[in-house]
């Protein structure tokens, strides 16, 4: 393993860092905007340049009430979204009449070994003031020798007028590189924005 070596002799002196040292900066690389849309799928730049990949939700608001905003991976391209994994989800919640506040376990929304889609955001309402917004991040993606982990953390207003913070997290258990993303809503369209970024 060769060695990176800097010839500044202060760090305020250092002008360019070495391409090959990780920066944690997020690079941009595609952004797609749902318009009644049934789902939106990243089959594209997906691959071993990075080590994780973020994708950030602005906004995303069903067209039918009440459903589930979800999301899965594809080791084929896209072909299929069947992955196998094993997940876990839990949330904090707070409603606006300031009379039901709670952080529970959600062990319904949960997966053993399932090939079904993961919930990112439970009970999401279609109103103007209950769209969902935040981030999922998958690691590694095209490791042929690990599992592939993700961690989601979204915010958003319910159907009923509760502010719920929902967070899921877990593996796709496969050693195949995942190569394509999908995510939809449990029922219906949907309109909203979002963003995929490679962690530099």
């Amino acid at each position: 393993m060769a060695l990176i070596s800097v010839s500044n002799n202060a760090l305020q002196n250092i002008t360019v860092i070495p391409a090959s040292v990780a920066s944690g900066a997020l690079v941009l690389l595609s952004t797609q905007t749902a318009s009644s849309s049934a789902s939106i799928s990243f089959t594209s730049g997906i691959d071993s340049t990075y080590d994780s990949y973020v994708f950030k939700f602005i906004d995303i608001n069903p067209a039918t009430d009440n459903v589930d905003f979800t999301f899965n991976g594809s080791t084929d391209g896209g072909s299929n979204y069947n992955i196998t994994k094993t997940t876990t989800f839990f949330n904090a919640y707070h409603d606006e009449a300031d009379t039901g506040t709670a952080l529970t376990y959600q062990g319904g929304n949960d997966q053993a070994q399932s090939t079904a889609f993961t919930i990112i955001a439970t009970a999401v309402g279609n109103g103007a003031d209950e769209s969902v917004s935040g981030t999922t991040q998958l690691f590694n993606p095209s490791s042929s020798v690990f599992v592939k982990h993700f961690i989601s953390n979204v915010t958003k207003n319910s159907y009923n007028d509760y502010c719920i913070n929902d967070y899921s997290a877990g593996y796709f258990n496969t050693t195949s590189a995942i190569d394509a993303v999908q995510f939809k809503m449990s029922s219906g369209n949907f309109d909203g924005i979002i963003k995929m970024y490679g962690v530099k």
